[in-house]
Order: structure tokens, then C-alpha cells, then sequence
């Protein structure tokens, strides 16, 4: 099983890849080939939609399009997940992404827009034919303090969305 985590955050010094260097260390643990791309270290081209782009987009693209399993953390950023994640899908051809399995982080300043940005980020999975965990994990901003996660509830949150996504892949992979 090959597993991608995505930080989808573009800061440089932003919670989601907190987040989600703390997932990613966590699923190397029992898989030590997972990826991780980190959008906030930069190297994804934006769509331009010419075909011209760099080896680091192209080996993104390669790496989502050929994992079974998708972490993906995002901001809300006005009511959506941010467009640096959206951007980085624009590269993935829906045609060779049907019945993977994702789960998703979503991190917010306040416990508001969580469920919008769920419904969002579902509907961009169902466009490329992914299933995707329906417990996502909201994350409040106030939990992560000088690069780090300050509260063990959202560790163990964390973890338990790579677990139970890993769970559903095992599940589907089975009943194929």
C-alpha cells in the first residue's frame, strides 16, 4: 500500500504542516515508503494548463496519482481549503485516481466552516473517484503553540484518522 501525505497549507510557517509532519511521521512508522509533500516548501508550478512544468510538480503528481492512500491536511482560508491545495489537484488526471481512499485534517482559527470545507474537500475526492473517510479530524488553531502540537487529544486524533483510513483501504482492497 503506498501512502502520500499532503500539507496543503503555502505558509512558511503555518499549523497545517505541524499537522501533518506529525501524521507523516506516524504512517512512516508502519510504512516507511510514504511520501509527503509539503506545499509550503514551494516547487509546484502553478496551472497554467501548457503542459510545461517542473520536475518537482511532475513528480507530485506521480506520487498522488500512483498512492493508494491520501492524507491531506488543509486551512480554511475564507470559508474554503486553500488554493495552493487546489492547485496542486489541477496536475492529477481524474482518470487513474478511481477507488482510492483519503482521510482529511482541516485546521480553522474558530470551530466554524469546518463542515463546509469537509463538504468541499469531498466533493473535489468524489470528482477524482476517491472515497474518502467520513470522520475527518477539525483541528482548532489554538492547539498548535511554537510549532507543535499542545494538545494530546489532537495526536491522538490524528492518529486515529490514519488508522481508520488505512481500515477502509483494507476493506475496499479486499471487496475488489
Amino acid at each position: 500500500m503506498k501512502i502520500i501525505v499532503i500539507s496543503g497549507s503555502p505558509r512558511k510557517n503555518g499549523k497545517t504542516p505541524v499537522l501533518m509532519k506529525y501524521v507523516f511521521e506516524y504512517v512512516k512508522q508502519s510504512s516507511p515508503d510514504a511520501k509527503f509533500i509539503n506545499l509550503s516548501e514551494g516547487g509546484i508550478d502553478y496551472y497554467t494548463g501548457d503542459g510545461n512544468i517542473s520536475d518537482t510538480t511532475r513528480q507530485a503528481a506521480k506520487d498522488i496519482t500512483e498512492a493508494d492512500v491520501w492524507l491531506i491536511g488543509t486551512p480554511i482560508y475564507n470559508s474554503f481549503f486553500s488554493s495552493a491545495l487546489k492547485n496542486l489537484f489541477e496536475y492529477i488526471d481524474y482518470k487513474k485516481t478511481e477507488g482510492k481512499i483519503a482521510g482529511l485534517v482541516i485546521l480553522a482559527s474558530g470551530n466554524i466552516g469546518f463542515t463546509n470545507v469537509q463538504t468541499l474537500l469531498t466533493q473535489l475526492m468524489s470528482y477524482f473517484n476517491v472515497i474518502t473517510n467520513p470522520r475527518p479530524v477539525f483541528v482548532t488553531a489554538d492547539t498548535i503553540q511554537n510549532n507543535e502540537i499542545a494538545n494530546e487529544d489532537v495526536k491522538t486524533r490524528l492518529k486515529e484518522i490514519v488508522n481508520q483510513t488505512l481500515q477502509l483501504h483494507k476493506k475496499f482492497s479486499n471487496n475488489s
